[in-house]
């Protein structure tokens, strides 16, 4: 039952630590291949719901906006730029964070929303530093795409999934933050390093 989830979890934290910029679009098509399958574990019995879902994670998320995003980054950016700079401090930072957001997952819940809450948890705290450490437009862009599917598995949490139309809009919004993200990266050409000195 957990499967989905730990893949997701490792398709959130190997990038983060160990991969380049380039490499990127492969995680998130990654990372939307377990919220699918978190989907069908969830609901298996594959109402037109749960199909209907699943077809969104899987054509927009899956495929159509890593093609969209390697695109973009591999035309304008340094594709061996470093999503999270890669220091000491920043590693000992983000191992804190996911650990506290484990530490926060509410203990009275069942073990697979617990998991579920830290592994959203850990996403958000891991986006987040994403944000706050590095200026490079190609990586704030990757940090929001990481929060965007974890407000995804965020909603395996309940036990009636969100209304059709609220996944249309969830859609909606994750290729308009990759349409507006890859303008920005064509608007900064040749993104060499993390933070531009003064």
């Amino acid at each position: 039952m957990t499967l989905p989830l730990m893949l997701f979890f490792v398709a959130v934290l190997v990038p983060v630590f160990f991969s380049r910029m380039r490499s990127v679009p492969t995680w998130l098509a990654l990372q939307a291949l377990a919220l699918g399958w978190n989907g069908v574990v969830q609901h298996p019995d594959l109402s037109l719901h749960t199909v209907a879902a699943l077809a969104e994670v899987l054509i927009v998320r899956a495929l159509l906006v890593p093609l969209l995003l390697r695109r973009a980054m591999l035309a304008r950016c340094e594709p061996n730029l470093d999503l999270m700079p890669s220091n000491l401090f920043s590693w000992a930072v983000a191992i804190t964070l996911i650990v506290l957001a484990f530490e926060f997952a509410e203990p009275s819940m069942g073990d697979r929303q617990a998991i579920t809450l830290g592994v959203v948890g850990a996403t958000v705290v891991v986006a987040l530093l994403l944000l706050a450490t590095n200026a490079a437009p190609p990586a704030q862009l990757m940090a929001l795409l990481f929060l965007d599917n974890g407000l995804a598995l965020f909603e395996s949490i309940f036990a009636e999934p969100w209304p059709l139309p609220v996944h249309a809009a969830l859609s909606g919004i994750y290729v308009l933050t990759v349409g507006v993200g890859s303008w920005l990266i064509s608007k900064n050409e040749g993104v060499k390093v993390i933070h531009e000195p003064r």
